[in-house]
């Protein structure tokens, strides 16, 4: 077996100082073959999930390869997260690659929401398009960033609004009480289904969105409001994100995924618990990484802008990204030379066993010919 090793990589910020008891705030792990410096390297950031000691990252080495698992000061830090603060965080790490590691070609690899982030990071090294959110000023350090080579989505979904919206349950009655539901819109009320008739998957999407749009329309007053005071911004909650019908009803949009499940297990325990995306948020980065309205982290705007060698790879058992997501992903997608794969497994490729090693096979030689 090919001896891995693993160098730690803490580096300076282009937005903000080093932590006070010494952390940096960007920080990851950089996997390569022992005895060799490869030409090619992978990237792999997410918005907030920690993937310093990604999955993939020793699979990756020992077929040769490069891999810098990183994280930007928004790893566990959902709650504050900035679109153009993250994205000059990810050039460090790209600009470390190419000027320190001596890689040749950098292979930027969006896995789960990462899809978007990193297509955004491309996106805006390319033709630069990131505004500041609403009362922030620009940010220089996200105009000048070093584009990647090739770009894979691996598991990855169609951008933190959509997929936050589409898990959203619209039978919340008051933002201010975790329990309160129209019974009428409620997805586990048995009288709605499952099935769900199509009448009222229309009606549901639709009054998801009208929850997404009512967040923001507070959001916005709320930082109008907050313009005459001491405070510049506030945390809020948002009760109740895991309830995609097709979560719960596998006649939608079927595929190999497990029933009447989701990343944290029965949908209807998950959906009243207190885990799970976009549950705390500031009025701006509730504007910056979920509107629907105002968020720059949909993916197919920077999708189209990608005209680099692009591979998607979908997961048909993952129990919360779809086909559909998959093949918007690769539809969106403005390179000449891109690839839709499939892989019978669930979103990490934990399951079944060997599923990471077959991953590793199909992007390496895809990488590799490309």
């Amino acid at each position: 077996m090919t001896e891995i090793v693993r160098e730690f990589v803490g580096l300076a910020s282009p937005v903000v100082g080093r932590a006070g008891a010494g952390g940096h705030p960007c920080q990851g792990i950089y996997h390569r073959p022992a005895g060799a410096n490869p030409a090619t390297a992978f990237i792999a950031t997410h918005y907030n999930v920690d993937f310093s000691e990604h999955y993939l990252a020793s699979f990756m080495a020992e077929r040769g390869f490069g891999f810098l698992g990183w994280n930007t000061r928004f790893r566990g830090n959902e709650a504050h997260f900035l679109l153009d603060h993250a994205l000059a965080e990810i050039g460090v790490g790209v600009r470390w690659l190419r000027e320190q590691a001596g890689v040749e070609r950098v292979v930027l690899l969006g896995n789960s929401g990462g899809g978007s982030l990193m297509a955004a990071y491309q996106s805006q090294a390319i033709e630069p398009n990131v505004r500041p959110v609403a009362g922030m000023r620009p940010l220089p350090a996200i105009e000048h960033l070093p584009a990647g080579d090739v770009f894979v989505a691996l598991a990855a979904h169609s951008g933190r609004p959509e997929v936050f919206t589409n898990w959203l349950d619209p039978s919340v009655t008051d933002e201010s009480d975790p329990v309160a539901a129209d019974p009428a819109l409620d997805p586990f009320n048995p009288d709605n289904g499952p099935p769900y008739s199509e009448e009222f998957r229309h009606r549901y999407r639709a009054a998801q969105r009208a929850r997404n749009e009512r967040i923001t329309d507070w959001a916005l007053a709320q930082i109008e409001a907050l313009g005459e005071s001491r405070a510049r911004d506030r945390l809020f909650t948002v009760f109740r994100s895991w309830a995609d019908l097709r979560m719960i009803d596998p006649s939608i949009e079927p595929s190999d995924r497990r029933p009447n499940w989701c990343y944290l297990g029965d949908p209807m325990r998950a959906n009243y618990g207190v885990f799970g995306v976009g549950t705390v948020s500031t009025l701006r980065s509730w504007l910056s990484m979920w509107s629907l309205r105002t968020s720059q982290c949909i993916a197919a705007p920077h999708l189209a802008r990608i005209t680099v060698p692009a591979l998607v790879v979908h997961a048909t058992a993952d129990a919360c990204v779809y086909e559909s997501d998959a093949r918007a992903l690769y539809d969106a997608l403005a390179a000449p030379d891109k690839t839709l794969e499939f892989l019978k497994a669930d979103h990490y490729l934990q399951e079944p066993e060997g599923s990471r090693e077959q991953a590793a096979d199909l992007v390496a030689a895809w990488v590799a010919s490309h």
